[in-house]
């Protein structure tokens, strides 16, 4: 039995592509911690534009910006292949594994830390160890709980309109339903976290946060553009690893045409 599993092809498949999806979304939220001047990264200088009243805004962006478009790229190509039910499943195991690793991060914080740790940093420029540790891992209550909560409901947002955009289309036209699909969970996705993070954490005016959520979807709106040509260049991939046969029956399969589909997927690795 197990091993027809670790033969399987789709199987290995769909390990490999959780635990990469895993991996990013725990960097990302690791990183988030610091904002960077994507006006400076491209050589340039600070926009300073008003919008909703809020002047001298800027794109100053969480480093963890970086990694997110490329969940849901992932998303996309799990959704194409595996369903909805795949998406949903690797989007809880990310939420409950990087719950744990906050936890994690909140417990290392708390131990007592050792004296001579605390000063080895000093020629580095950093006085106390302690305190660095817990400003890079010590993100607030309210930022994670709107990072975790606008993770999820993006995820299903994503996966329904994926689907919704898929049963008009078919096979045809997967940039139009990943694309899709992206720039409205992403609209979701900046809005929820900043309305939780910093509306009822922070009690940030309505127009701040919109101003903010609207430079954030700019940028991410942008991304999903961009990157649109990753999703081709992935697709190919899988469909040669697969074989063309193979492929066609799991995306019948994702999308509940063929409930038998995956009987006759060969299991040769």
């Amino acid at each position: 039995m197990i091993q027809d599993i670790l033969k399987s092809k789709p199987t290995k498949l769909f390990l490999g592509i959780t635990g990469f999806f895993v991996a990013n979304a725990l960097i990302a939220e690791c990183i988030g911690g610091k904002i960077f001047s994507l006006e400076k990264l491209l050589g340039g200088t600070p926009a300073n534009f008003t919008l909703f009243g809020q002047s001298g805004l800027s794109f100053n962006l969480t480093c963890g910006v970086l990694l997110w478009p490329l969940e849901f790229i992932i998303t996309d190509i799990v959704n194409e292949y595996y369903g909805p039910k795949a998406v949903k499943r690797i989007s809880y195991t990310a939420i409950i594994l990087i719950s744990y690793a906050f936890l994690m991060f909140y417990t290392a914080m708390r131990i007592p830390p050792a004296d001579f740790w605390i000063s080895t940093g000093q020629t580095k420029g950093i006085p106390n160890m302690q305190d660095a540790f817990g400003g890079i891992f010590g993100q607030g209550m309210w930022i994670i709980l709107g990072s975790l909560t606008a993770f999820l409901v993006s995820q299903i947002v994503d996966v329904t309109v994926f689907h919704r955009i898929k049963k008009v289309t078919g096979d045809k036209w997967m940039w139009l339903r990943a694309t899709g699909s992206t720039l409205v969970s992403q609209l979701v996705d900046s809005f929820v976290v900043l309305f939780i993070a910093f509306k009822l954490g922070n009690n940030w005016s309505w127009q701040l946060v919109l101003a903010i959520c609207l430079v954030n979807y700019m940028y991410k709106f942008t991304m999903a553009i961009v990157l649109t040509p990753l999703i081709y260049l992935l697709e190919s991939r899988i469909e040669k690893y697969l074989g063309h046969e193979t492929a066609r029956k799991m995306k019948l399969a994702a999308m509940g045409r063929d409930e038998e589909a995956f009987v006759n997927i060969p299991a040769a690795g």
